[in-house]
Order: structure tokens, then sequence, then C-alpha cells
């Protein structure tokens, strides 16, 4: 596998922040998301190394191997089992040379940080330590494929019933049912479809974190809609019906005579669903505003002075 420079991917610095480290991944993102550049193989294969870039260097843990191993980062740990296992035999045959014909397992561990300019010593390594034959026993190390990670905005509207969506990831069409009443933030995993693995290894796994896009005039707390609506001042006054219009459809309000400016109405059951629960429902908060009339006639001012004198 090639040497990829995470930190040039992204455009940052080696000793960028994790805050420098999410504000570029998540520009790059959406500048070159397939979505916005169909049939473009270039954008999408770069945006498979922003997502693989911010995956590892998001990690502490991942970013310390990937700085120390260069693209054999995945096999530290095997590299360092391996070292401490060959340290407790003294057996250094199968090993190899590291550089110069030294020990590699001989000295400071930093004299084999991976600068990302040199293919060949860690992975003529890897190859012989995991890949190659061994005394005794022929056999190949399996590695399991690298976790992609990747983001994928849902409106607020479609958020709230269960329906498919379909993006591409590595090339590959994936089509998925996001359950009704996901949440902003929220991850989902589905196994095997991320890199493939080494040595006939399974694949990595793809972790989707859904970003809710508000496009509605609804506020949304937990599983709870709120919103303020107009409510004009006679029918406030009077009382009657009110038409409004809701996610799941319209609803018929019987308005109270004489409601007040900011009187609140919930609804029981007509907010957001529960996430993967049937039948399940937060509710629906209304605060009614009441509209003044604007542009009076005579009349209607002549109308309004009776009823000031009546009162």
């Amino acid at each position: 596998m090639d040497y990829i420079d995470y930190y040039k991917i992204l455009g940052i610095s080696k000793n960028a922040s994790n805050d420098e480290i999410k504000k570029a991944y998540r520009k790059l993102a959406r500048k070159h998301h397939p979505d916005l550049n169909p049939n473009n193989p270039e954008a999408a294969t770069l945006f498979q190394q922003i997502n693989e870039a911010n995956e590892v260097l998001s990690d502490p843990e991942k970013r310390k191997k990937y700085d120390k191993y260069g693209k054999d980062w995945k096999h530290a740990d095997q590299f360092e089992q391996a070292k401490r296992q060959q340290k407790n035999t003294g057996n250094y045959a199968n090993a190899g040379s590291a550089r110069n014909g030294g020990n590699p397992f001989q000295g400071n561990d930093s004299y084999y940080s991976y600068g990302g300019s040199d293919d060949g010593d860690f992975s003529d390594f890897f190859s012989s330590m995991f890949g190659g034959q061994r005394t005794g026993n022929s056999n190949q190390t399996k590695f399991k494929g690298q976790d992609i990670r990747a983001n994928l905005q849902v409106n607020l509207s479609e958020a709230y019933t269960t329906h498919k969506q379909t993006f591409s990831i590595n090339g590959k069409n994936i089509r998925i049912t996001i359950p009704g009443g996901i949440d902003n933030g929220q991850e989902i995993r589905l196994a095997g479809y991320g890199s493939p693995g080494a040595n006939g290894g399974p694949a990595g796994d793809l972790y989707i974190t859904f970003e809710i896009v508000n496009n509605t005039a609804y506020i949304r707390k937990g599983n709870d809609l709120y919103i303020n609506m107009p409510l004009n001042l006679y029918k406030a006054i009077l009382g009657g019906d009110e038409m409004i219009s809701t996610l799941s459809g319209n609803i018929k309000l019987k308005i109270a005579p004489e409601t007040q400016n900011n009187t609140k109405v919930r609804l029981k059951g007509k907010g957001f669903p529960l996430y993967k629960k049937t039948d399940a429902f937060g509710d629906l908060y209304i605060t009614w505003q009441i509209q003044i009339p604007t542009k009076l006639t005579a009349k209607e001012k002549e109308l309004f002075e009776q009823l000031s004198k009546e009162r």
C-alpha cells in the first residue's frame, strides 16, 4: 500500500490540534462529497482519503501509531507484540535486519519513527514478520481492514419517517434504511463496509454519523417539537377552529374563547418518533402568537372604540 500523508490530505501541520483536524475535515468533506461531485472518480477517491485521514488523526492512539509507523500503523500492535516475544526468546533470526544490518528490536524505539519518505523498511519487515514463511509453520497473519467514518446529512422532515437513502463510499453505492427518530450526532455501524482486509482478513467497518438539518419551522428538543404559531385577534377572542400543519399531516384544533397571547397547547403524541420504537412519539407544543390587526378602516376603528367604552 502506498504511503498517504494524512496531514497533507487535510492541509494541516503535524502538530495540529483536534479542533483544527475537525475543522479541516468538515470543510473538505463537504467540498468533495460524492453527492456534490457525481461521476467524478477523483473526487470519490479524495473523499475516501479525507475520511481515512480524519479517522486516524482524530483518534489519539491511532494518530500516535501513524506518526511512528506511517502506512504500517495498522500493524503496530502486532509489531510491538512480536518485538516483545523476540526479546523474551532472544531469537532474532527470522526478524531480518531493519536498517544498516542492525538488530530491528535493538536500541531506542524512536529510531523507527516513520517520516513518510521511505517505503521499504517497515513494509519488508512486516512482510517477513507476518506475511511470509515461519519456522515450523507456514501461514499468513490476517489483518482486519481499516474502519471508515463518514457523515451523512438528513433533513429533519426526512428523519421523521423511516426511509432509505443511497450514498457512495469507496466507489460503491450503499443503500441503507434510516429509522425514523434518528438524532443529530447519532452514529451507526455497518459491519464489513470499510476498507478491505489484508491476507484474506475481514473488511473493516463503516461508521456513519448523522447530521440532522432542520428544514422546518419546528424546534426539536429530544423527541418533543416546539413551534410558535400566529392566531388572529378575532379567533382568539371569540374562539373557533384552526387548521395547522404538522410533520404527520394537517390537524384541526379547537381554539378556546378568550385565548391569551403566548398560550401554550400540548398535543400528546404529535411530536417526533422515538428511535426504533413502534408507534411511540414525543409531544408537540404550540405557542399561540396573537396577531393585532393593522390598517384598520374607519368603521373598524369606530367599532373598537365602542368596545373600549363597553369595557
